[in-house]
Parts: C-alpha cells; sequence; structure tokens
C-alpha cells in the first residue's frame, strides 16, 4: 500500500496492508491471517454490531449538544471511532479488565456502564460515579498514557495469581489499556511497553491512530508507523482498520487470546480518523482543513456495515428503523438522566483523600465550611 494525499497531508501506509474484512463500500474479504477469528459470527451477531454503533454514536451526540447547552463542562467526542470501540470492546470477556482514557465511551458501552454515569465525570458531579470492580472497566484517566502503567501493573498481578494459560476459558484472563497515537510519545507508555514486554504481561495496548494528537497530526509525531514501534520492544505489533467493526473485533479477540495463553503483549494500532474536536474546547477547522473531513465520511464505519447488512439480506428496513427508535429513547434517557444528577455536597471533596483523619485536611475543611456558610449569611441580610 502506497502513501497517500489527503488534503495537503501525506499520510503513510507503508508496511503491510491494514487487516480488513469489511471494505468501506461494505463489501466482506477475507484476512488469512484474522478471518478465522470473525468466522462464527453470525447475522443476528452482525445486527447487534451495528445497534452498538448506532446508540453509541447518539449517546455522544447528545452528550455533545448537553455540553453546547451549559450542561457538562467538557465532552470528548467519539464521533468516526465507534467501530474501534465497539470491535475491541466487544472482543474482550468478563474477566478481562479494560484500563480506559477518557474518550472510550463505546468500550464503556460494551462494558455494561450506564453512558449517564459517564456524563457525571464531565458534568463535575462525581469523579467517574461506577464502580471499576463491577464492570471491570477502570475509570476514565486524564493524564495522558498513565493508564498504559496502571495496565501493565494490573496484568502483572494477574500474571502472578495463575490466572494466565491455565486453559480454562472462564479463568485465563487478559488485560487491555485504550490510548491515542498522541500518547504513544509519552514516557509512561514507553516504559510500559517495557515493562509488559520483560515480564511477558498479559496486556493488549489499543491505540486508536485517530491521526490528531489535539491539533498535532501524526506526521509530527512519529517517523514509521505507530505498529512497528512494538517489534523496538519486543512483542508483536498490527495495524487494522480502525473503521471496520469486524476487522477490529477479529484482531482484538486475537490478540487477547494470546494474551490470555500466557504469549505476552501485543499492541493494535487501529488506523482511524477523528471526525469532531479533540475536545468540545477547541476547534478543529483551525487546525485542518474540512477535505480532509470529507474524505473519511466515506470510510464511515456505520455506512459500511448497514451497506453489508443491506446488501447480504441480513437486516431490512424494520430492523434499521427500531434501532433509530431505540436511538432516539437512548438520547432522552442520557438528557433526562444528565440533568437529574445530584449535585455533591460542597465539603465532600474533602472525603477519601486519605484513609485515617488528617489533621491538617480537617483545618482545611473547616475553613471551607465556614467559607461556605458566609455566603448563607449573606443572603439573610439580603433579605
Amino acid at each position: 500500500m502506497t502513501d497517500s494525499v489527503v488534503g495537503t497531508r501525506t499520510v503513510r501506509h507503508d508496511g503491510p496492508e491494514l487487516v480488513q474484512l469489511l471494505t468501506p463500500e461494505g463489501e466482506r474479504v477475507e484476512h488469512p491471517e484474522y478471518s478465522d477469528y470473525a468466522a462464527h459470527l453470525g447475522p443476528e451477531d452482525l445486527r447487534g454490531f451495528y445497534r452498538d454503533l448506532v446508540l453509541v454514536r447518539r449517546v455522544d451526540a447528545e452528550a455533545t449538544a448537553l455540553q453546547r447547552q451549559g450542561e457538562l463542562g467538557l465532552w470528548a467526542s467519539l464521533l468516526g471511532q465507534e467501530a474501534a470501540q465497539i470491535g475491541s470492546g466487544r472482543a474482550t470477556r468478563p474477566q478481562d479488565y479494560v484500563f480506559p482514557t477518557y474518550r472510550e465511551h463505546g468500550v464503556a458501552w460494551c462494558r455494561g456502564v450506564d453512558p449517564v454515569t459517564l456524563l457525571g465525570l464531565y458534568r463535575g458531579v462525581n469523579l467517574g460515579g461506577w464502580d471499576p470492580h463491577q464492570n471491570h472497566f477502570q475509570l476514565y484517566t486524564i493524564v495522558i498514557g498513565a493508564q498504559t502503567l496502571h495496565a501493565t501493573g494490573y496484568a502483572m498481578g494477574v500474571q502472578r495469581d495463575g490466572a494466565v494459560g491455565t486453559g480454562d476459558p472462564d479463568r485465563d484472563t487478559a488485560v487491555i489499556a485504550y490510548f491515542g497515537d498522541g500518547a504513544t510519545s509519552q514516557g509512561d507508555v514507553n516504559e510500559a511497553f517495557v515493562f509488559a514486554a520483560v515480564t511477558n504481561a498479559p496486556v493488549v495496548f489499543f491505540c486508536q491512530n485517530n491521526q490528531w494528537a489535539i491539533s498535532e497530526p501524526n506526521e509530527r509525531q512519529t517517523r514509521v508507523p505507530l505498529y512497528q514501534r512494538a517489534s523496538g520492544f519486543g512483542f508483536p505489533g498490527v495495524r487494522v482498520d480502525g473503521n471496520d467493526v469486524l476487522a477490529v473485533y477479529a484482531v482484538t479477540k486475537a490478540a487477547l487470546d494470546r494474551a490470555r495463553s500466557g504469549d505476552g503483549p501485543m499492541f493494535i494500532e487501529a488506523f482511524t480518523y477523528r471526525m469532531g474536536a479533540h475536545t468540545t474546547s477547541d476547534d478543529p477547522t483551525r487546525y485542518r482543513i474540512a477535505a480532509e473531513v470529507e474524505e473519511w465520511k466515506l470510510k464511515d464505519p456505520i455506512a459500511r456495515l448497514k451497506a453489508y447488512l443491506s446488501r447480504g439480506g441480513h437486516a431490512d428496513a424494520e430492523f434499521f428503523d427500531a434501532v433509530d427508535a431505540e436511538s432516539d429513547e437512548i438520547a432522552t434517557h442520557v438528557r433526562s438522566g444528565c440533568l437529574a444528577l445530584p449535585d455533591p455536597e460542597p465539603e465532600s471533596m474533602f472525603d477519601h483523600v486519605y484513609a485515617d483523619p488528617h489533621p491538617l485536611l480537617e483545618e482545611e475543611r473547616e475553613w471551607f465550611r465556614g467559607y461556605h456558610a458566609s455566603f448563607a449569611a449573606g443572603e439573610e441580610v439580603a433579605r
């Protein structure tokens, strides 16, 4: 595969071709290494993938609208990256453990986390709000790449607990860490690669290469395709079409199976595109051109799966209408649930800072209590 020019940028594709099982036109293709990992998926499974893609996109759109209306302080959109998240999330098993960054709303969906709970963090009413152990889905990490070290450490613990390579599909466990292309430049990520490699930890590093680290394009971040970096650390890397939900599922399943069996870490580069802003705080029209976005609209992950389902007779208009109706319901759920999230007690910010009482913290709590009470006193005087 050769380099391609998108707008004013040259996008590098050197190395093996993308792993792909579904073309942008919605045609099923075979891959010599990964087709078998998706061969068991029937029409019902594929309709389920489509439903997930549509509903997660609608959750994302509603959250973006809520932020624009002042109900959220910030939102990190996943628009365009739905297939990378649904495909990889559906490849995990219940006992696997997920370490996300702050954009993995689709993976959270796959792990059974209520979307309303995700909004609590962005509304500023909690620090995450879900129990990581209940869904095996860690809290969002804002510090870029820090969760890769947490994931590697957790994977080393799983290894020492004897939950790897036993041959028991209900016991063998893998860990998966999500991050973006920009995070691969962070020291934490590279340190995680070193530890994972030398300890043969059961961890999959899943990079969503959406080609922009906020306003920095790929060509200013790396001189080689990201998946090739893995070989320098001593474990395999693969590049998959991140807008192809079937290929992402197959590649992630293979990597997780490999980790669970005791063969060590693997790096997946899901080559995709961020259709929206990095977060609602930035304006992508200041650093990229519209032609580039238009180019990627033709590779939309939902459109290609819909085309395949329709062309193959695997879904009809009644099914698509039902999914659309369900997306309206989930949007209503997200909006009403967000607006009903309770505000925390102001003093609760001091809870759980230390395991035991701390005199300085108690002093600060008392000062804050008086400061907060002064506003109530002021209101009484005004009356």
